[in-house]
């Protein structure tokens, strides 16, 4: 699983102008499944999501996770993450999951969230969304999973 994780004083998703989920301060997640991922995969990014130290403590360094400042976590599902942009003009999507498999394992990722963590909020897998957000600082990072 690949995803892009933004610190954010704000953020939402929509559909057909309509929020599906918003969010205040906290982490915008864009994932991606790929097709050797399993639920596996999903429940160590969803740790490392959660525990991912880019809040800053007392002192201004990034020393604190999403669970140390009961932020949000609004994950939306984006398959162009998976492409392969290394040749060409066009992106290949051939390491992406399936759409029945992105859907599935989207789908027990966000269960798994909503088990764990209280503050959660989440994007349409397959639907055309908007995404609006406040990104803080900025502060993006890349983190997959092996």
């Amino acid at each position: 699983m690949i995803t892009i994780i933004q610190r954010v004083t704000e953020a939402k998703v929509s559909v057909d102008q309509q929020c599906t989920g918003a969010i205040g301060r906290g982490i915008l997640a864009l994932v991606a499944v790929e097709k050797d991922d399993s639920e596996k995969e999903a429940g160590r990014l969803l740790e490392r999501m959660l525990d991912y130290r880019i809040f800053a403590d007392s002192e201004g360094r990034m020393n604190l996770s999403l669970r140390d400042i009961n932020g949000g976590l609004l994950l939306v599902p984006q398959f162009t993450l998976a492409a392969d942009t290394r040749k060409g003009k066009r992106p290949s999507f051939t390491s992406a999951a399936p759409p029945e498999q992105g859907r599935q394992l989207f789908a027990y990722l966000q269960g798994l969230a909503q088990s764990v963590y209280p503050n959660m909020a989440f994007g349409v897998f397959g639907a055309d969304m908007q995404v609006i957000l406040i990104n803080d600082g900025p502060v993006t990072f890349i983190l997959r999973t092996p």
